[in-house]
């Protein structure tokens, strides 16, 4: 059976909607709050985030069930094979900051002179972590593999070609379907 985008994406949202009362869930979600403002107050340019991607890695094995991969050096993929049998998905986030002063007044400002998350890409990373934690929480119910990609570069090339060139990566992925 084949189904479009759009119905996963409401299947999807409704499966989110009736999951966000549930403790695990909020635990993530507050989580993913400390997250974005730990790497917020953190920045890194593209093809420079090592203490990104090693704070990326760490939470990814935190969550347990998670095998993470680095195909690059700032690079991080989390794979979550799930209890049951199903296709295999993955999710993207990018890591990288911009070559901008912030000027936000944020508690949590860049602690970078010249660097910062103007474009949003700590948030990114901080929502998929916390996909990541709540997936993990549900392994043994968890149908297919899920593939948590967490992206370099993606403000400068090659990073976003990095997704599909990089060899280490390629033998690795093998999805049903790719959502970016």
């Amino acid at each position: 059976m084949q189904i479009s985008l759009l119905t996963l994406l409401v299947l999807l949202l409704q499966t989110f909607s009736a999951m966000a009362q549930q403790p695990e869930v909020q635990s993530a979600a507050r989580d993913a709050v400390e997250w974005r403002h730990h790497i917020h107050e953190n920045p890194e340019l593209s093809f420079e985030e090592y203490k990104t991607s090693n704070y990326v890695a760490d939470l990814l094995a935190s969550f347990g069930h998670i095998e993470v991969l680095r195909p690059t050096k700032t690079s991080v993929v989390g794979i979550l094979r799930g209890g049951k049998p199903g296709k295999t998905v993955g999710f993207r986030a990018d890591m990288d900051a911009l070559p901008v002063q912030e000027e936000t007044g944020f508690s949590f400002a860049s602690k970078t002179p010249g660097v910062s998350h103007a474009c949003g890409h700590d948030m990114h990373t901080a929502m998929l972590l916390g996909t990541a934690k709540v997936l993990a929480s549900m392994q043994k119910e968890l149908p297919g593999t899920v593939y948590f990609i967490f992206q370099p570069g993606e403000e400068n090339r090659p990073g976003a070609p990095f997704r599909s060139s990089r060899a280490e990566f390629s033998k690795a992925w093998t999805p049903s379907s790719v959502r970016m």
